[in-house]
């Protein structure tokens, strides 16, 4: 951590200096609950593990009260100080960065104060005290100088590891899935000395990836990507097409020697109260075999297992039909009739690549879909944070992780309603377009836009790249607001009663929650135990109420013991893998760990 001199005239710091000495005083003092007072009535503590061993938002003066009556007693917060100078905004919000220490951490946080009262406060855990990674100046020596006949070089040493763990060692931790939210966890548990197994179904890390459709690419920017610990270089691209990224990960896994089991399956997982362990059933490359670890993570990705629509008369087509996960690309179709049936990401992504290999291909857009081109994206609503600009500017990837996770779930669409207006009129010319071709648009249901329907819901837009233009000019067809109603050996009957001939259907029907992994793997009791994953409450269109302010069982205790959900872009998988993997290394060495705030199930799937 940087140490910056603060400047003892300068009116923001010294108001925010106050305020973090008033903070630090009332939570050590017999009263530590006044230290609500210091908020709005209003107010928000977002904390991530620092006092809550959770990951919870506190709103208003009493949810935040009865928080710091519950936990100060175990944290035992102290040290606090403000990190450099204060910022002040033109609407008179003050902000500042703050570290501090609790009994068994060291944490960072970001206050915005309004009047002299914190109006948000962000809490985060750091590192574990006794357990820091072993990185700078506590990195390892890797050489072992002197003289000894029993000297094991590095590659012995690892040769060794890879050979007992999973055999004669047990790793106290198995994550479930081998994509980058996997990878990135495991590296973030290497750095702990956590023993741990990441195992996958496709043989290399990557593969994830290299076997999705020809034209794949991430739709967000470099600096949003990056994982953690090793950056991208300087000269990747700012989007990363699918097989560099599989390279990327390949890459990875090997160079943080990470224990990655590709060609295995997780057939059968079951939780042993008494033992406080699982037992799980593994499909090594044709092996059986058993595990038993202390701790298991579902890293699947955020979405669940495919949503295939049951349409009467499936059984009759004569062409080819697959879900978006299993389309292998455009180039065996051309001059097929397709039917792509979804407008969103994938549907987009799919018919752009059925187009280019000279399919006549029509979408089938059920409801109505947010579009952002992606230029607009890192022009007006990413690039303060993730840009070549921001970087310029200073701004690194840790504090834009920060910074976005310091606004409140249930403020922050107050943050992203303006910037989504002003998209509108940038690209207004380009929205009338997609609506003269019939194209059914939305903002979000609060016009809030993008990243709230992510949060929201998983789904319901695209980020274009080409083929919002093909459907506004007709060559990718376009039939909205209906549905499949039947299909027919040789076409499709839509629920206005039209009919398209069709010699592939692809299901661009997203995917549904990801406890649907628990209950396959574990058990439906299970699923249901936990409950469904992701969302927020926002009682939007497929979010149901009621209100919870986070996101559902994600990087977070569970109603199941050990039990954990892993997941989200790569922006998500970077950050909040630092959380979950100290929650889990503080269980390894028996750490006290009361979590505060668990949430009750209101949804099953």
């Amino acid at each position: 951590m940087t140490t910056h001199t603060l400047t003892a005239t300068h009116e923001p710091t010294v108001k925010a200096s106050s305020w973090i000495e008033q903070l630090g005083a009332t939570l050590s003092s017999d009263n530590p609950g006044n230290a609500a007072n210091l908020f709005e009535e209003q107010g928000f503590w977002r904390d991530l593990i620092a006092f809550t061993w959770n990951i919870k938002t506190l709103e208003g003066r009493s949810a935040i009260k009865n928080m710091i009556d519950a936990t100060m007693g175990n944290a035992r917060p102290h040290n606090w100080k403000l990190e450099q100078d204060a910022t002040e905004n033109d609407d008179g919000v003050i902000e500042a960065w703050v570290t501090f220490e609790t009994a068994v951490a060291r944490g960072r946080g970001h206050v915005r104060l309004r009047e002299g009262k914190a109006w948000t406060f962000l809490t985060t855990m750091l590192e574990l005290k006794d357990y820091p990674e072993k990185r700078n100046k506590l990195r390892p020596k890797g050489a072992e100088h002197g003289a000894n006949k029993n000297r094991k070089t590095w590659l012995e040493k690892r040769q060794q590891e890879e050979a007992e763990l999973g055999n004669s060692v047990q790793p106290y931790c198995l994550i479930i899935g081998g994509g980058q939210g996997g990878i990135g966890l495991g590296a973030r548990l290497r750095q702990l000395d956590v023993p741990t197994i990441i195992i996958d179904a496709l043989p290399k890390p990557g593969d994830t990836w290299r076997n999705r459709y020809k034209s794949l690419s991430l739709h967000d920017p470099i600096w949003y990507d990056h994982m953690p610990y090793i950056p991208f270089p300087e000269n990747w691209p700012v989007f990363t097409p699918k097989d560099k990224v599989g390279d990327w990960l390949e890459m990875y896994t090997k160079v943080m020697e990470l224990n990655y089991w590709g060609s295995t399956q997780c057939t059968h997982a079951q939780y042993d109260d008494e033992k406080q362990e699982w037992t799980v059933q593994v499909n090594r490359n044709g092996e059986q075999l058993t595990l038993k670890p202390k701790q298991l993570v579902i890293a699947t990705g955020m979405s669940g297992i495919p949503n295939i629509p049951d349409i009467p008369g499936m059984d009759t087509f004569k062409g080819e039909q697959h879900h978006s996960s299993k389309h292998p690309g455009g180039e065996a179709y051309k001059n097929k009739k397709c039917v792509v049936l979804g407008g969103n990401n994938s549907a987009h992504d799919i018919c752009c690549a059925l187009w280019e290999n000279d399919a006549d291909v029509t979408m089938i857009q059920r409801s109505s879909t947010h579009i952002i081109k992606s230029d607009t994206l890192m022009e007006l609503v990413l690039g303060g944070l993730y840009s070549e600009e921001a970087v310029e500017n200073g701004m690194t990837t840790y504090n834009a992780d920060l910074t976005f996770a310091s606004v409140p779930f249930q403020i922050m669409p107050q943050f992203h309603i303006p910037a989504y207006q002003q998209v509108a009129e940038h690209d207004a010319e380009f929205y009338q377009r997609l609506r003269d071709a019939g194209f059914l648009l939305d903002f979000g249901e609060d016009g809030s836009g993008l990243f709230m329907k992510y949060l929201r819901r998983g789904s319901g837009y695209y980020i274009d790249v080409g083929a919002s233009d093909l459907v506004a000019e007709g060559e990718i067809k376009l039939k909205a607001g209906v549905s499949i109603k039947h299909i027919n050996p040789h076409s499709v009957t839509l629920t206005d009663g039209s009919e398209l001939p069709a010699d592939l259907i692809v299901y661009a029907t997203g995917y549904g929650s990801m406890n649907g992994w628990a209950a396959k793997i574990i058990s439906q009791e299970v699923a249901d135990k936990v409950g469904k994953c992701w969302g927020m409450g926002s009682d939007t269109t497929k979010d149901p109420g009621p209100w919870e302010g986070e996101l559902r069982n994600m990087w977070k205790p569970t109603h199941q013991d050990a039990l954990w959900f892993h997941g989200g872009n790569l922006h998500q998988s970077r950050h909040y893998s630092q959380y979950l993997s100290l929650q889990i290394k503080a269980r390894m060495e028996k750490i006290a760990t009361p979590v505060y705030g668990m949430e009750p199930v209101h949804h099953l799937s």
